[in-house]
């Protein structure tokens, strides 16, 4: 379309000015404001407005400071936006690794993360890339008993192989200060681990020039609960740690800055995802411009992508896999240069074929089908996502610099400055879980209600403790860990020999409420693995007594209107009381002026949006569990 057609086209749709709009969404709201409505509030401490214009690019430095001709800084390509399908391989069996690596790359894997924590000859590195092309699928050691060690075996592979050393790639996931925040302490200690990764670098840099020595674990901030804020600044101030050790060693920053990786954890959050690796491509570049690189090589990052384990589910797991491609999506229109796809099954089974193929899949489609990797830089131009870009960045940058006045992230992380951090959003996002205002499909809303996964489960983490160490431990975590607690638990009873916790939903009155009160009721309990029984709703509460009495539940739920509680609440609980002591009588809802008083008369609990969901299921279990 020519510029006249343009101006043609959008002459029939005349300009509307912002006040307009804002007047004409005043006026719909209808005094309600405006502010609590429209105004997300994010976890990252910053407001999201309800609608992005024009004239909010206005002011946003980064678009104009473009290394790469991209409309985002420090955006590697120029011709689309391809990466790497990676597999990550949990088997550290020598033999059954390679099966499993060179089935992966047969099958449209051309990155492969592998352990290498029981090689320690030349024979057995051989052994574990036997049938792998070196030349063409990346090679990353995600796991090493000695990463030293490793490099020497892998270089040894490639000479004896006579592969051209230039055309390898991959990277040692030798990451010292992750060491630190998941164990507590330093495998050895912080000079030390300088030298080692100095060694590493030097021997890369003449021997494997396109592999990487250090990664950055990003990804442990985001499964421990972080903000995609706090695992982005944490990350970064990682890396600078690194940089300035490494630089203090006598490396230049071109020397050392292309040797790092950052691996990051993708969230379901899409659109902030697709902005904090936007927002990490334009922060790293402007951290390492202070160390006054030669080369705009050393302003390039590289981003691993790795879907997030602190949203995955035991229950319903096939809800993964939705989880799991959006997620995906975000990593790929982030400009992500490679990318782990979780199979679905991961935190309850060792991944099997079927896991890993659609895991390798959900990415073939977004590529082969869905053509994300065709364009360069996707989100480019978007008013929101760069929007959220700035924000992202702008807010990481200043926990960025609140962590480097305190010391550095080593220091931070003695401390516990870190940590503490990380521990107030992972409880903030427990509490809005917990609360239901954020919705985890199949584990705090719409169960299935006939699932049952006990039998299914290879292994189950529980919720970490942390145990005594030097420094205070980050605790990687899944949100949905509490909610299997409970409906394991409720699993365990059943084997044991006691019949299913039955819940009798007694329906009567405002039929709109009464309906409204019993899919609440029902998702609640659900959420525990009780069976459920349902009514249409009964004309006289004489008549709902009877069938709750008769139908032998253990839990009966009042579900009516707030209006008609103070009539029916009273009868219902004398009349129950009388027949069995021993059934939880529960009020849906929380009609606040009449709680003692229906305590008084028989009731044990009210369930309610402001409910702890875990914690409210347990008191029912240990409740059930002591009359049985």
């Amino acid at each position: 379309m020519d510029q006249n057609e343009q101006k043609k086209l959008f002459s029939e749709f005349p300009p509307v000015s912002t006040k307009a709009w804002e007047e004409r969404i005043i006026a719909d709201l209808k005094g309600a404001d405006y502010n609590k409505k429209l105004i997300w509030k994010t976890d990252e401490g910053f407001d999201v407005k309800p609608y992005y214009r024009a004239e909010d690019m206005e002011g946003l430095e980064y678009l104009n400071v473009v290394p790469d001709g991209s409309a985002n800084e420090g955006c590697e390509r120029n011709r689309n936006n391809d990466w790497l399908i990676r597999q990550d391989i949990c088997e550290e069996a020598i033999e059954a690794a390679n099966a499993i690596a060179r089935d992966a790359v047969s099958k449209g894997a051309a990155s492969i993360g592998i352990k290498a924590t029981q090689v320690s000859s030349h024979k057995q590195m051989g052994q574990l890339l036997e049938g792998i092309d070196l030349s063409k699928t990346e090679i990353n050691f995600i796991a090493s008993q000695s990463y030293p060690l490793t490099l020497e075996l892998f270089i040894y592979e490639v000479i004896h192989r006579a592969e051209n050393s230039g055309k390898i790639k991959g990277s040692l996931n030798f990451d010292p200060i992750s060491y630190l925040l998941l164990h507590g302490e330093f495998y050895s200690n912080w000079n030390q681990n300088i030298d080692d990764a100095e060694y590493l670098l030097r021997t890369i840099q003449t021997k494997l020039p396109g592999f990487q020595a250090i990664t950055i674990n990003g990804h442990y901030f985001q499964n421990a609960g972080a903000t995609l804020v706090q695992e982005l600044a944490f990350s970064l101030a990682s890396a600078n740690e690194y940089l300035t050790g490494l630089t203090d060693k006598g490396l230049t920053v071109d020397q050392v800055s292309p040797f790092i990786r950052f691996s990051f954890g993708i969230g379901p959050n899409y659109f902030m995802e697709i902005a904090k690796l936007r927002a990490a491509r334009i922060l790293w570049a402007r951290m390492v411009e202070q160390y006054k690189p030669v080369s705009d090589e050393s302003l390039r990052i590289f981003i691993h992508a790795a879907t997030a384990q602190w949203n995955m589910s035991v229950y319903d797991p096939y809800v993964n896999m939705l989880r799991t491609t959006t997620e995906g999506m975000s990593a790929a229109l982030g400009n992500a240069d490679s990318v782990t796809v979780l199979p679905f099954n991961v935190s309850y089974q060792r991944p099997d074929d079927f896991s890993t193929r659609i895991s390798r899949n959900q990415q073939l489609v977004l590529k082969e089908e869905s053509y994300f990797d065709k364009i360069i830089d996707p989100a480019a131009g978007s008013y929101y996502i760069e929007n959220l870009t700035n924000l992202i960045a702008r807010h990481a940058w200043d926990l960025f610099r609140e962590v480097a006045s305190k010391g550095g992230i080593i220091e931070c992380i003695k401390s516990g400055f870190i940590q503490d951090e990380v521990e107030k959003s992972r409880k903030k996002k427990e509490s809005d879980i917990a609360q239901r205002r954020i919705i985890m499909l199949g584990t705090n809303q719409y169960p299935n209600l006939q699932e049952t996964m006990l039998d299914q489960i290879q292994f189950f983490q529980e919720p970490q403790k942390e145990k005594e160490s030097l420094y205070k431990k980050l605790l990687p975590y899944r949100a949905a860990q509490p909610y299997e607690e409970v409906r394991l638990a409720t699993e365990r009873y059943v084997e044991k020999g006691n019949k299913r916790p039955l819940v009798f939903l007694f329906t009567t009155g405002n039929i709109a409420m009464m309906r409204a009160r019993a899919g609440f009721a029902t998702n609640f309990f659900g959420c525990a693995g009780f069976e459920i029984i349902d009514n249409p709703g009964f004309s006289t509460v004489e008549e709902g007594v009877e069938a709750a009495l008769a139908s032998t539940a253990e839990i009966v739920v009042i579900c009516s209107s707030d209006e008609e509680y103070p009539l029916i609440v009273p009868e219902i609980a004398s009349r129950i009381r009388l027949a069995n002591n021993q059934i939880q009588l529960v009020v849906a809802g929380y009609p606040k002026d009449y709680i003692e008083q229906f305590k008084l008369a028989g009731i044990d609990d009210f369930i309610h949006i402001r409910s702890d969901l875990p914690a409210t299921l347990k008191s029912f279990q240990q409740c059930l569990a002591s009359n049985s």
